[in-house]
């Protein structure tokens, strides 16, 4: 797996030349449960670090979704549209939400990384 960022909020970055991949972690779909919709925002919309960018709808709850870095969307994953099992078959690769054009890369340093993302699960079960 490439090196990853997360939040407390279980949202990971995939950060690549100013641009970020971001989706929920493994950890957080399988505890949504099925996933049967995702509420997605637009292309060119901008975020705050932390800011609720949309939506997942499970068979379970419905959860707020986090961006990690604040950033404007340059892409959104419209698979989801039709098929948003991919979150839960394929999180950190076919089940993406949104790539961001980053704007402050400091912000890096309020993610953890993949050691102390273990560390917080293992701490809050």
């Amino acid at each position: 797996m490439d090196k990853l960022f997360f939040t407390k909020t279980h949202e990971w970055v995939k950060i690549e030349d100013g641009t970020a991949l971001v989706g929920i972690t493994d950890y957080a779909q399988k505890e949504l449960g099925d996933v049967v919709f995702v509420e997605l925002p637009k292309k060119g919309e901008k975020f705050r670090q932390f800011s609720r960018f949309g939506t997942i709808e499970s068979t379970k709850a419905a959860s707020e979704i986090y961006l990690p870095l604040s950033g404007e969307i340059i892409e959104v994953n419209e698979a989801l549209n039709k098929n948003p099992e991919l979150i839960n078959q394929s999180p950190y690769e076919g089940g993406w939400i949104v790539k961001i054009r980053i704007e402050d890369k400091k912000e890096v340093e309020n993610l953890l990384d993949e050691t102390s993302y273990e560390k917080f699960l293992k701490e809050s079960s």
